[in-house]
């Protein structure tokens, strides 16, 4: 195989793109945080406490679930609890980010 001056121009430009779409499939990959998931998915139900689900920043509503232990709120909320659908219809949520949105809103409703 021969290389022409113009093959090997082209070069720096093909490495650029390949170099920028790795860089998005790494930041659509990345882990979104606990609060970035709150306000994405769980704020629709746990706001105003819709179907029961404990309201955000409710000392009173959360401390049942708190005393369970993280995985076990995890597990409920990975394949869904009561009126909760499975992962909150957060369908491409990885098990850390849900814990991260778990623990966000377990933290929030201690400060009050």
């Amino acid at each position: 195989m021969t290389f022409s001056l113009t093959t090997l121009s082209k070069l720096p430009v093909a490495l650029a793109v390949i170099g920028f779409a790795l860089g998005l499939s790494s930041f659509a990959n990345a882990a979104r945080s606990g609060e970035a998931l709150y306000n994405s998915y769980c704020i629709a139900c746990h706001m105003n406490g819709v179907a029961g689900a404990p309201k955000f920043g409710n000392k009173a509503d959360w401390q049942p679930r708190i005393d369970k232990g993280i995985d076990t709120l995890l597990k409920d909320a990975t394949s869904g609890f009561k009126a909760m659908p499975p992962k909150g219809l957060c369908s491409n949520c990885s098990q850390d980010e849900l814990r991260d949105a778990i623990q966000y809103m377990i933290d929030k409703s201690s400060d009050s």
